[in-house]
């Protein structure tokens, strides 16, 4: 993680920018801006956090990982979200571990800092709440995702999550580190993607998935992306 000069604008987060101006303007002075780059640890299980963060450009997967070592991901967070909730929900550890999944900037806040604000109530603190029902939602639906519908699908809704999350038609990741994320087999990520290619809807090259249609994507995924993405619009406002 590296320090950034500036503190980012509010239009780079979308929790961020759906508050109250003069509610943002207190939060200013408080975030720092930091670039994090492909695979590094924002945070790890069961140690304690010292910040939470609003990603601007940057993604962020939410693991957990087996005492084998085995790992899969449970949620996602990019620029509509925040990472560290169990700050403001009473906890200061977790037992995930957050990895960045594609590189970029986040805005971060000292915990001591988030508690004081969020005890204050009003629109911070009703965004943070309904941002991790919404959270919730994505994480049960992942988990269900994962033991019912194939690994074609899974990767289906992984691409069309990140993608959301991206300015970028093009995804920087290795098939190794996709894998670790759904829980599945590295030859898995490799057929599904294969397939994928070959009707059209991506274009996949070493460490780089470009997205060539995405209506043909959704129409492919399962229902899970659906349902996650209905949730966050009726709960942030899309």
């Amino acid at each position: 993680m590296r320090l950034l000069k500036g503190n980012g604008s509010p239009s780079e987060n979308r929790l961020l920018a759906a508050l109250p101006p003069a509610e943002y303007e207190s939060l200013r002075p408080h975030l720092e801006q930091v670039s994090f780059s492909l695979g590094e640890s924002v945070y790890q299980a069961d140690l304690q956090m010292n910040h939470i963060f609003f990603p601007t450009t940057c993604i962020i997967s939410l693991l957990y990982t087996m005492e084998n070592g085995a790992s899969a991901e449970i949620g996602v967070v990019g620029n509509e979200g925040v990472v560290g909730i169990a700050l403001f929900m009473g906890g200061k550890t977790t037992p995930n571990h957050a990895l960045v999944q594609s590189a970029g900037n986040a805005l971060r806040m000292k915990a001591d800092t988030l508690r004081d604000e969020f005890i204050l109530g009003g629109s911070f603190q009703q965004l943070l709440l309904r941002y991790t029902q919404a959270l919730i939602t994505q994480i049960s639906q992942t988990a269900v995702c994962n033991r019912l519908h194939s690994v074609e699908k899974q990767l289906c809704r992984w691409i069309l999550l990140s993608h959301d999350r991206l300015q970028s038609n093009e995804l920087r990741m290795t098939q190794e580190l996709i894998a670790n994320m759904l829980g599945v087999r590295r030859q898995g990520i490799t057929s599904a993607a294969r397939r994928l290619q070959t009707a059209g809807m991506i274009k996949y090259t070493r460490g780089r998935i470009a997205i060539l249609d995405r209506r043909a994507l959704e129409t492919t995924v399962c229902e899970c992306y659906q349902v996650v993405k209905n949730e966050y619009d009726r709960l942030l406002g899309g």
